[in-house]
């Protein structure tokens, strides 16, 4: 008997430690199953910064809807054909499924972090306050994007497990939440204490800047739906000021893609894939020309000393027309989220609408411009001269408001194409080119249809959102866009 409970034992033992050697050998130490919430979050920005900076005419094709740049075979996108490809089910993907999913398990991770041995309790506390509030922060810039492509999204319900056919939102309620988010974050945040470190790689973890960048989204925020709701955006606006918007180039959010992994995806797009698929449009490249803008050879290169743009919407070999330089199309040009040059439009256009944000719109205006000159390599001569040219001075250059600043913040956001598209759906300027294969300029989409994937599995919602905003169609505006 005690021979048989010998070999039981044994065999319990050996089945042990082969249950053991089993779980070893099945483990992919390489992607684990649990990761730590800082990395997460560092993914999340890698995530955002790519689905912002991407020209694959798969995933994002704003460089087109704003007429930066163009195709110059297949020219279905230029010409916005949105469905042939999936885009808009590719960026629902790229914004739930990656930037929003990964920031969401990022914060649940850190929120339930307990203190390292020896790590003070409080200070532990302070910095995974910090952490949280910059998450959210993060969070709003990401839906705001989503609600600027589309209108109503899911939202209240689209990162809930248990909620397999979310609802949409109404896009002007989802802005007036996003605010209260940021007044919360900003509230939690306190700039003695420190956040992610370099785990963020955006601001290695100034909270300091971190408050600025969400002082200057509320303020973006704010500004976008002035002419829908002139009351709150005033408020807003104002308020976001007061808190301290960006003050200088320095402030910037900039990603830094690097020159051997995680590259800048303009680079992939345009060098590494060995391809010449797009040229800068004649849209852009004709205005700055009339201008004498002095960022055209930071933007364009030149054919036979000129800056020559292929004509929007048609085949525009490249051979013929000049191509995007170098600097934006290395590995290491940085994904751009939000400038300086951007913020002080915003509070020119605030200015201009009476809010109180300290400078008259004209100083804020030539501010701005001349921001984005120097943030591109200009100089201050040039700056200087440029601003004060009649065809750009505030007070010489010709049209309305909408159509001085609209045109220049248009040019600033060069390389960023949501913004881009955004200010000309706002301001209506400047006047776009018609493609070959549409005819009239009604033609020309102000907001992305829904992704099909919607339409067939989440079809009561998708038929309930459709019916609120007026149509999923490319002509239905977005709430703020009623000009």
């Amino acid at each position: 008997m005690k021979k048989k409970y010998l070999i039981l034992l044994v065999l319990v033992a050996s089945f042990t430690t082969c249950t053991d050697k089993f779980e070893e050998f099945n483990t992919d130490v390489k992607n684990p199953a649990i990761v730590k919430g800082e990395s997460l979050f560092s993914n999340a920005e890698r995530l955002l910064a790519r689905a912002i900076s991407s020209t694959n005419v798969n995933l994002n094709i704003f460089k087109l809807m704003a007429q930066y740049w163009t195709e110059c075979t297949y020219i279905d996108e230029a010409n916005y054909d949105l469905v042939n490809r999936s885009i808009p089910d590719n960026v629902f993907e790229q914004y739930y499924q990656g930037v929003l999913k990964d920031l969401q398990e990022a914060a649940i991770l850190i929120d339930a972090a307990l203190p390292d041995a020896g790590e003070d309790v409080a200070t532990h506390e302070a910095e995974q306050t910090n952490k949280l509030a910059i998450i959210e922060l993060l969070n709003v810039y990401a839906f705001q994007n989503l609600v600027d492509i589309f209108g109503d999204i899911p939202y209240t319900e689209a990162l809930d497990i248990e909620k397999i056919s979310p609802m949409y939102d109404d896009a002007a309620t989802i802005y007036g939440d996003l605010i209260t988010r940021i007044d919360a974050a900003l509230g939690d945040m306190d700039d003695s204490e420190a956040s992610f470190g370099s785990a963020d790689l955006i601001y290695n973890g100034d909270v300091e800047h971190w408050r600025k960048f969400g002082n200057s989204l509320k303020l973006k925020i704010a500004i976008t739906m002035a002419d829908a709701n002139a009351s709150l955006a005033k408020s807003t606006a104002e308020a976001a000021v007061t808190g301290g918007v960006f003050t200088s180039n320095d402030d910037n959010a900039l990603f830094p893609f690097l020159s051997a992994t995680h590259t800048n995806p303009i680079y992939e797009d345009l060098v590494q894939s060995g391809r010449n698929d797009f040229v800068p449009a004649n849209t852009i490249v004709d205005i700055m020309n009339d201008l004498a803008d002095p960022r055209r050879p930071y933007y364009f290169t030149t054919i036979g000393g000129n800056y020559l743009g292929g004509s929007y919407g048609y085949e525009s070999p490249y051979s013929l027309y000049s191509h995007i330089p170098d600097e934006i199309a290395a590995p290491n040009f940085p994904g751009i989220l939000m400038t300086y040059d951007e913020v002080l439009f915003y509070m020119a256009e605030a200015a201009q609408r009476d809010f109180s944000v300290g400078n008259n719109v004209g100083a804020l205006y030539g501010d701005a411009i001349k921001a984005s000159i120097l943030f591109w390599g200009g100089t201050e001569t040039e700056a200087n001269n440029y601003v004060a040219s009649p065809d750009v001075h505030y007070a010489t250059a010709p049209g309305t408001w909408r159509e001085k600043i609209g045109t220049q913040a248009w040019i600033a956001f060069y390389t960023r194409g949501l913004e881009g598209y955004t200010i000309w759906r706002r301001m209506d300027y400047p006047i776009f080119n018609i493609g070959s294969l549409i005819t009239t300029y009604d033609e020309i989409p102000i907001r992305f249809p829904y992704p099909v994937s919607e339409q067939t599995l989440n079809k009561a919602s998708y038929t309930a959102a459709a019916s609120a905003i007026g149509g999923d169609l490319i002509s239905t505006p977005v709430f703020w866009d009623i000009n």
